[in-house]
């Protein structure tokens, strides 16, 4: 890892189980090796996304029947305004509720 590498890794404090890796300087978003997806920065610092990833945000991904790579920006933070704003209410957030804004 490089030291570039470092420093991202503990800014976004991903959980070493989860054996991400950082691109050197010279590596773009198709060189992510095999079993492995490409996330940009943006997708933590503004989709808010974090790893391990909620159960909802598994829910939400198989009812509609996408990959984690295959959200956008913009739609990963209408996931987890909505999941922050059913948490902070004390309401379990779910597919069905998340439905009705459809």
């Amino acid at each position: 890892m490089t030291e570039e590498g470092s420093q991202h890794e503990e800014g976004f404090r991903i959980p070493p189980e989860c054996d991400a890796r950082y691109p050197s300087q010279h590596q773009t978003a198709a060189d992510a090796p095999p079993g492995y997806i490409t996330l940009f920065k943006d997708f933590f610092l503004q989709g808010n996304f974090w790893l391990p990833a909620t159960l909802f945000m598994a829910h939400i991904l198989h009812y509609y029947g996408f990959h984690i790579s295959q959200i956008s920006l913009p739609g990963m933070v209408r996931v987890r305004h909505f999941e922050f704003l059913c948490r902070s209410h004390d309401i379990e957030p779910t597919v069905e509720k998340f439905r009705a804004f459809d």
